[in-house]
């Protein structure tokens, strides 16, 4: 009698021990197709800093190349495509820095840019730079894809293409300034075409920029 009332006491112990793991199991375990759905949501809503530029054309791109690779062989910086900033860096989801780059563009037809002067700034990102003219087509570009992006900058557009990055002293940035127009002489007068606008990725803590890279292009509708 003993021995079977033990059996029993033993038998019921196993079961509750059987049905702890098998509550345990289903708490802890997850659904792999869940599980793939929980990432890509998280990757969905990962968030990235982009910015939009505008690109000139070919044979400007390489003269300006020329000239920007001059100035970093003697005052260094990191290398970077030659470029117009039409909307500053913000920081969204892939998915929606394509949307709003698209719709942006849409309304953007192709315009005319004019350098006014070689000028120096005061942080990494504006060294030395090409300052141009604030014509109507150029900063009405600018305003129309800023206010697609929801960008709000706390300063008026200042249309400029960066030719050098840098931390130089005043002094430095003013031997450089003095160099761009030794390497190119008319570089002051410059005038060039946009037709492109282009989505890039720049994450502003890389001053290597070696994470930066294009995500799409868009080529602007002729006036």
């Amino acid at each position: 009698m003993l021995h079977n009332i033990f059996l029993i006491r033993f038998l019921s112990f196993l079961g509750l021990i059987g049905i702890s793991l098998l509550f345990y199991s289903v708490l802890i375990e997850t659904d792999p197709m869940q599980e793939v759905q929980l990432n890509e949501a998280a990757e969905i809503k990962k968030l990235e800093v982009y910015s939009v530029w505008a690109l000139p054309s070919e044979d400007v791109r390489e003269r300006l190349k020329k000239l920007m690779g001059g100035l970093r062989s003697e005052f260094g910086g990191p290398q970077f495509e030659p470029h117009v900033t039409v909307v500053g860096a913000i920081r969204l989801t892939e998915d929606e820095a394509r949307d709003k780059f698209r719709k942006g563009c849409e309304g953007v037809k192709a315009y005319n840019a004019t350098v006014e002067k070689v000028d120096t700034g005061t942080f990494f990102y504006q060294c030395v730079y090409l300052l141009l003219h604030s014509t109507n087509e150029v900063v009405e570009a600018s305003a129309r894809c800023c206010s697609n992006f929801g960008y709000n900058s706390s300063s008026p557009y200042m249309p400029h293409a960066s030719l050098l990055y840098g931390d130089l002293t005043d002094e430095e940035k003013k031997k450089a300034q003095e160099k761009a127009y030794i390497l190119d002489e008319s570089i002051g007068n410059l005038s060039f075409r946009i037709s492109r606008l282009a989505l890039y990725k720049t994450d502003t803590e890389d001053k290597s920029l070696k994470s930066w890279e294009k995500i799409e292009e868009y080529s602007l509708s002729p006036n």
